[in-house]
């Protein structure tokens, strides 16, 4: 079998209406991963709910639909071949899943497209959507600007857009000049695979290029082993078998495994008896991988979602408290000292209260601006002493940044994201 060729996580990202499905499907489309044929029957589909134009767009839709009926181990995400890497596209529809899916979702954007719809330029959440691509790690970001074809393929509106993101992308912190700023037109297939004819002055890369021009991710296979289970299933003739990504380390067959926090917070010792992966059994799976596996001596009342399947010569820390760095995107009205919200973490969903805000601190150079402030209100960047009301794994992003990262949530919205700087073991 020849080597494969690296995986890159790509995320699009962007407002409701800004176009992010439709330059997906047509890529999908364009690049060969979807058939002429299933193409005419999504369009024919979209013409018969009224949506005229929708067909790219339920490419992605569709997979859902599959991937939330599955049961399959490996994870369904299209994949589409570049000459480079081998890229997963995780389309995040909508503003409440897409925050889901880039904190305990089973994959970790390595790159992000920012999508823009060109009539409509920067909305409300296009900040938010920076922050959260930001404070999750993500280094690489293209923006695109879509839509091209609604505002006349004009030149002079592509550079007014740009320059407004340009301020946005300064704000945190992420160098507008060396930012990729693709105009392209999704539903008529500008600059999306192929490239557009109705845009001569536009000398910059396609979509499908810019993939490729995106540094390739440099897997943590040197970190110690951790896999947060993202789902447990009972598989006739094999038995509990955990399913999750390997964020950090190598996972060996007959390796001895903890898992933590269980549900004591002490762990239970296992020893990892098979892995799975797209249906094939291996002897050893890297950092980046999604796999199922079974554990000799764990059973189905031992893991849930949520757990951390890590080394148990080097494993993970279940936290009494934590002090970490937060942005606070979208409160109702002000985050004070005693507010519980559910912090997800990885895989897990465990409510955590602040109990001390030390200091608001500057989101772009972290200097500290005031000293325990009363309150923190949206945009502003804290740090702040965080206590779990149940078992948490974490670890700190000096140690471990693939498992220091969190966003808090409250009544289906993001209220901030967040990383774990210091940590203080539970005492056992």
């Amino acid at each position: 079998m020849a080597k494969e060729k690296p995986n890159m996580n790509v995320i699009f990202v962007g407002h409701v209406d800004a176009g992010k499905s439709t330059i997906v499907g047509r890529l999908l489309f364009d690049s060969g991963a979807v058939s002429e044929q299933e193409m005419k029957k999504l369009k024919q589909e979209a013409e018969k709910h009224g949506k005229i134009g929708f067909e790219f767009a339920y490419v992605m839709d569709k997979i859902k639909e599959e991937r939330e009926r599955g049961v399959t181990i490996d994870l369904s995400y299209k994949k589409i071949l570049t000459s480079k890497y081998q890229i997963t596209i995780i389309d995040a529809p909508g503003h409440r899943d897409f925050v889901k899916n880039m904190i305990t979702g089973a994959s970790q954007a390595d790159s992000a497209f920012l999508v823009i719809a060109a009539p409509a330029g920067v909305e409300p959440q296009t900040t938010e959507h920076l922050w959260l691509l930001r404070t999750m790690g993500v280094k690489n970001v293209a923006v695109a600007i879509n839509k091209m074809d609604a505002v006349k393929y004009d030149e002079a509106r592509f550079n007014k857009v740009k320059e407004e993101v340009s301020t946005l992308l300064k704000g945190v912190g992420i160098n507008p000049a060396t930012t990729p700023f693709i105009a392209c037109a999704g539903l008529k297939g500008d600059n999306i695979a192929k490239k557009s004819e109705n845009m001569s002055w536009y000398k910059g890369p396609m979509i499908m290029e810019q993939f490729d021009q995106f540094t390739e991710p440099k897997l943590p296979t040197n970190l110690p082993m951790r896999m947060p289970v993202q789902d447990v299933y009972e598989i006739t003739g094999i038995g509990t078998v955990p399913v999750g990504k390997i964020e950090t380390g190598i996972m060996k067959v007959g390796q001895k495994v903890q898992v933590l926090p269980g549900r004591t917070g002490k762990g239970i010792e296992g020893e990892v008896k098979t892995i799975e992966m797209h249906h094939e059994t291996i002897p050893q799976a890297d950092a980046g991988d999604n796999v199922g596996i079974n554990i000799r001596g764990v059973g189905k009342k031992d893991i849930a979602r949520g757990d951390v399947i890590c080394d148990a010569a080097k494993p993970t820390s279940v936290v009494e408290e934590f002090i970490a760095t937060i942005t606070v995107i979208n409160h109702p009205s002000v985050l004070a000292k005693g507010y519980t919200p559910v912090f997800h973490v990885h895989t897990a969903q465990v409510p955590c209260q602040f109990v001390e805000l030390i200091a608001q601190i500057n989101p772009a150079t972290g200097e500290i601006i005031k000293e325990n402030p009363d309150f923190l209100k949206n945009g502003e960047a804290a740090k702040v002493r965080i206590r779990p009301q149940g078992h948490l794994c974490l670890e700190t992003q000096k140690d471990n940044p693939y498992m220091s990262r969190f966003a808090v949530r409250d009544a289906g919205a993001t209220v901030a994201a967040g990383i774990c700087n210091e940590i203080v073991k539970k005492k056992n």
